[in-house]
């Protein structure tokens, strides 16, 4: 009865809120995505709509205002010729199901309402009395829409036909593991060879498919499609190249959101799943999913999940995934380089490339475990400049009144931003990580900065001057208006390399988000932003987030609680710095050997952040192998299951 009453309630909430949400914007739409309708929706997938809901939903946009629009109208308004109505919407149905003849094709009669329907073209052409491959399994054909009920359906002028490609609505096999993921998005690992689809292949079993299925639309219903409806929502820049190509500007993802009609080359989608209600469809229409949900975070190393030993190193990944699920935490930093001996160089990689030996080809595998069993969002954690390739000239160089610029060994060893050479090879070094592993962000890692030695390479110095500053470092140093603008340029070469570098990465893995680690002292000392190149306003600006080393110990702080509040503080005074600052707790304390940091300090200085509004907070390192920090302690402050916590 408890039960019964509180649902009660949290309904009426919900309801009186509708009255008060904003709907979407005049020229905003939104896009709403269905699969299955039947009389009864028990599907385990949640694809599954029952005809009530819908037809419900279909007439509560009707009675609310809701304008349901086609991709005529989305052509129209971003070519200028008019504009979108207010509370536009545009109905989507995937795969094809008989049922959409059945049960929908008579709704959008009734209410006079316009869809697109994505067809799979290896499905429809599977003969009657056939399966069809779907999924892991095998389903009759005739669950799906025969060609004379297509062709019914299409020239109504109510639907648009669109290509859910001919057969790329499939796992393919996408490492040595043997994880099946999107074919689309996938380069396909032979296990026989022990190698991955080339580029060149990757390209045309593409552009086959494209081809295939707009030709078989052309032949069978006298028109080629004008839109891509991406299975499993994956995409990437080749693809949407190759889509244009065959006359398919118009995409359709599964990102969700609401869109603007000047761009239809990844329209956004709402996914309906688990057979809505109405309550429950109208606030997930007028409660546009949180772009920037709270995040907690786990940073992890592969290092320890590495072993010579494939079954051992299953082991580790399984008790890495286990505790990431059981915290609940949103978004791992996953290291994808390996630096076995601590310096902070990346000495081998754990993605296949051209540059760096492969210590295992396990990035993609563990990413993939965490996204699809955990849950969590996974950001690749890559270093900047330190990567153990190139020649001594590559190398950034430190300035010494006396002698040779060299090296400087008390920082780690990296390549020069400046190097046109060096740019080349990190650039190289990113677009493999893309092309071979599926993940939601990049961290930048801090070895991104340069020092106030630093860099005398002769490009770093001819840059210099190039931007009418002296070519001299001494004289640099020496001059505290010229020594502010030297740091301002190094900082914005630093940022221009990771545009470019996040650039590559989005063109394989779009929505990309980027993450940048930045030293807690250039926010405590203004004068350090000199020492490192670094400033936390022009973080706020470059990137989606800054991940702050908020480590007490690392700084010798006497009073850590005082410190991180004092840094806290220091950055809220930045207008808008706590919805995009990740604040990164050390779990270890690496000046007094490493000792472990109990959990119940590292609660307590979550909770601290939180009464200073941190959104986003974390720790680093998670020591799985030894169960440290202790997640019992820390699941009421990481949790997002139990998320807003209130200490």
């Amino acid at each position: 009865m408890e039960v019964l009453a509180m649902a009660r309630i949290w309904m009426i909430f919900r309801l009186a809120i509708f009255f008060f949400a904003a709907p979407v914007g005049a020229e905003a739409y939104t896009v709403l995505c269905y699969h299955d309708v039947q009389e009864v929706a028990n599907d385990p997938d949640g694809m599954t709509v029952s005809t009530a809901n819908l037809t419900a939903q279909f007439a509560w946009l009707r009675e609310n205002g809701y304008k349901v629009v086609g991709i005529d109208d989305l052509l129209a308004a971003r070519e200028g010729k008019r504009p979108l109505p207010k509370k536009a919407v545009l109905l989507s149905f995937d795969d094809g199901y008989a049922s959409f003849y059945r049960t929908v094709f008579p709704l959008l009669k009734a209410f006079d309402y316009p869809a697109v329907l994505a067809l799979v073209g290896r499905w429809i052409e599977t003969p009657a009395g056939q399966t069809v491959p779907y999924g892991d399994q095998q389903v009759p054909r005739e669950h799906f829409m025969s060609w004379d009920q297509i062709r019914e359906v299409a020239d109504s002028k109510l639907v648009e036909i669109a290509s859910h490609s001919y057969d790329l609505h499939h796992g393919e096999p996408a490492n040595p593991q043997g994880n099946t993921q999107p074919a689309m998005t996938s380069r396909r690992y032979d296990p026989t060879s022990g190698r991955y689809e080339t580029d060149e292949a990757y390209r045309h079993r593409l552009a086959e498919d494209f081809a295939r299925n707009t030709d078989l639309l052309q032949e069978r219903l006298g028109r080629r499609p004008r839109v891509m409806v991406w299975p499993y929502g994956e995409y990437n820049g080749l693809a949407r190249e190759l889509a244009a190509k065959q006359g398919m500007e118009t995409t359709l993802t599964l990102e969700s959101g609401v869109n603007q009609p000047d761009n239809l080359a990844n329209v956004r989608r709402d996914l309906i799943l688990y057979d809505p209600g109405l309550a429950d469809f109208v606030w997930n229409l007028r409660h546009p999913t949180d772009t920037n949900p709270p995040q907690r975070v786990v940073h992890a190393d592969l290092d320890y999940v590495y072993d010579p030993d494939p079954a051992q190193q299953e082991k580790n990944l399984g008790r890495l995934l286990e505790r990431v699920k059981t915290l609940g935490v949103s978004t791992v930093y996953l290291q994808s380089f390996s630096d076995p001996d601590g310096d902070g160089v990346a000495e081998a990689l754990y993605f296949p490339n051209r540059h760096l030996p492969v210590r295992a080809d396990l990035f993609n595998r563990a990413a993939w475990q965490l996204r699809t069993r955990a849950g969590v969002r996974v950001y690749a954690w890559m270093p900047l400049l330190a990567f153990a390739i190139g020649e001594e000239k590559d190398l950034i160089l430190a300035w010494r009144a006396e002698g040779e610029a060299a090296p400087d060994p008390g920082h780690y060893r990296r390549l020069s931003p400046f190097s046109a050479h060096a740019r080349q090879l990190i650039g190289e070094i990113y677009e493999d990580l893309a092309k071979h592993a599926p993940f939601a962000g990049v961290l930048f890692h801090d070895d991104a900065f340069l020092s106030d030695f630093e860099d005398a390479h002769p490009e770093a110095l001819s840059a210099y001057e190039k931007a009418g500053l002296p070519g001299d470092i001494g004289r640099l140093r020496d001059d505290a208006e010229l020594r502010g603008r030297w740091t301002g340029f190094k900082a914005e070469a630093l940022h221009q390399l990771t545009g470019n570098l996040a650039g590559k990465l989005r063109y394989w893995r779009p929505g990309l988000k980027t993450a940048r680690n930045l030293y807690a002292r250039t926010v405590l000392e203004p004068a350090s932003v000199n020492w490192f190149a670094q400033s936390l306003p022009r973080f706020l600006e470059h990137y989606d987030f800054t991940a702050v080393m908020a480590m007490p110990y690392m700084e010798e702080a006497k009073d850590p609680e005082a410190w991180l509040a004092t840094l806290a503080a220091k950055i809220e005074e930045h207008p808008g710095a706590l919805e995009k600052v990740v604040f990164e707790l050390q779990s270890v304390d690496w000046r007094h050997d490493n000792a472990p940091i109990p959990a119940e300090t590292l609660a307590r200085w979550m909770r601290l952040l939180e009464r200073w509004g941190a959104r986003h907070y974390g720790y680093y390192p998670d020591d799985f192998p030894g169960e440290r920090p202790e997640i019992k302690t820390l699941m009421p402050v990481m949790s997002l299951r139990t998320f807003p916590y209130l200490p």
